[in-house]
C-alpha cells in the first residue's frame, strides 16, 4: 500500500487551468473532426466514435495530476500559533476587574 500514497494526487492552480484548457481543446477539435468526418461517410455513429475517442484521450492527459500540471506549487503562510500555545493566558471578559 506504500505505493498508492507515495502517488502526488494534488495539482496546482495555474495546472488546473492549463488542464482544462487543454481538455476543451481536444474535445472540441476532436468534434469538429467526427463532425466532419460523420458527414462525408453519412454516417452519424462515426461522429459518435470519434468525439468518444476525444473524451478517452482528454480524459487521460487531464485527469490524473501530471509532473506538467504541478511546476507551480502554491507557497503556503505559515499558520499563526494560537494564543494558548504561546502560553499567554486569555482572560474572559467577564474575569476583567472594573476601576
Amino acid at each position: 500500500m506504500d505505493f498508492f500514497s507515495n502517488i502526488p494526487t494534488h495539482m496546482d492552480y495555474k495546472g488546473q487551468g492549463r488542464s482544462e484548457k487543454l481538455s476543451r481543446m481536444i474535445i472540441t477539435l476532436f468534434g469538429v473532426v467526427g463532425l466532419v468526418w460523420g458527414y462525408y461517410i453519412q454516417q452519424f455513429s462515426a461522429t459518435v466514435y470519434v468525439l468518444g475517442a476525444g473524451f478517452l484521450l482528454a480524459s487521460i492527459l487531464t485527469i490524473p495530476p501530471w509532473p506538467m500540471y504541478r511546476r507551480k506549487p502554491l507557497n503556503w503562510q505559515k499558520p499563526r500559533p494560537s494564543p494558548r500555545e504561546d502560553g499567554a493566558e486569555t482572560q474572559s471578559p467577564k474575569s476583567k476587574k472594573k476601576k
